[in-house]
């Protein structure tokens, strides 16, 4: 998550300020995306796109390659196959200062090199508006991250001291400083309790309908079906669901992803989804009597 060098110069295409898409653009794509870890292939011919206006959460069991998805969208691990394009453009042909500008990736750990405070952390994230006419925005911007991820409390705070939700929480902050038209999140709510995994998601809801795109790696089942327009379940490195909550998250289908029988519920308020394990039916008030 640290800090990363500008290029010394900035006066080249690649590197200029980019203006925002039009609603529903396609800004991230991967097509037939191979990946190999040693001599394990993780990702198998993968087709995915995010565009501006939709949350679209990547779910399935352990290992099935959704962080490596992310990985692979992000540029931080390279592929074996096929191609991931940003803007149209393949994503190998953008330099380090122009996708900065244009994604932002929150890790599955937040770790940094040296003791920095909360606030040095999350104004790492305008390092990339350096010498624009976007960095007269950055301390506006912080502050409204510290707001949206309610740490401003911790704001003097050295990271490192931070518990494993604070640094969560902190960790989003400065991905939405950056303030990029794409976010790529890994398990965001991972650490978190009941009330800020509904907080994370609704900011993540809330960035989607303001016109970026967000891709999210989930495990909770109940958040991808509330928050996100669709939902990718990904098996043994191919995706083999994508669409609509309702018409993806299916007793049949992840019952045999998951390798386990669910239930499927309605949430009493709002309709969407309730995934449930099935269990055994324990007779409480007959074992209360013995």
């Amino acid at each position: 998550m640290g800090m990363r060098l500008l290029p010394r110069s900035l006066g080249t295409p690649d590197a200029a300020v980019p203006a925002r898409s039009a609603p529903g653009t396609a800004t991230m794509r991967a097509v037939a995306v191979r990946l190999r870890r040693g001599e394990r292939e993780i990702l198998h011919g993968v087709d995915f796109e995010v565009r501006t206006g939709e949350v679209v959460a990547l779910v399935g069991p352990n290992g099935a390659g959704k962080s490596t998805l992310l990985a692979a969208l992000s540029g931080d691990h390279p592929i074996s196959g096929g191609t991931v394009e940003v803007e149209g453009r393949a994503l190998e042909r953008w330099s380090s200062i122009a996708l900065a500008r244009r994604r932002a990736v929150l890790p599955q750990q937040h770790t940094v090199g040296f003791p920095f405070t909360a606030r040095q952390v999350v104004r790492m994230g305008r390092a990339a508006w350096a010498r624009t006419p976007r960095q007269d925005d950055d301390d506006r911007i912080v502050a409204e991250a510290f707001g949206t991820c309610d740490v401003a409390h911790l704001a003097d705070r050295p990271f490192p001291a931070l518990s494993g939700g604070e640094r969560a929480r902190v960790a989003l902050a400065r991905v939405l400083a950056q303030d990029t038209e794409t976010l790529l999140l890994d398990e965001p709510t991972a650490a978190l309790d009941l009330g800020h995994q509904e907080a994370v998601m609704q900011v993540v809801r809330a960035r989607a309908d303001d016109g970026h795109a967000v891709v999210v790696v989930l495990h909770d089942l109940g958040l991808a079906a509330a928050y996100a327009d669709r939902v990718c379940v990904l098996e043994q490195g191919r995706i083999v669901a994508d669409g609509a909550p309702g018409d993806v998250l299916t007793e049949e289908l992840l019952g045999r992803v998951y390798q386990y029988p669910v239930a499927i519920g309605r949430h009493p308020e709002t309709g969407t989804p309730l995934v449930l394990p099935r269990r055994p039916n324990r007779d409480r008030s007959a074992s209360a009597q013995t």
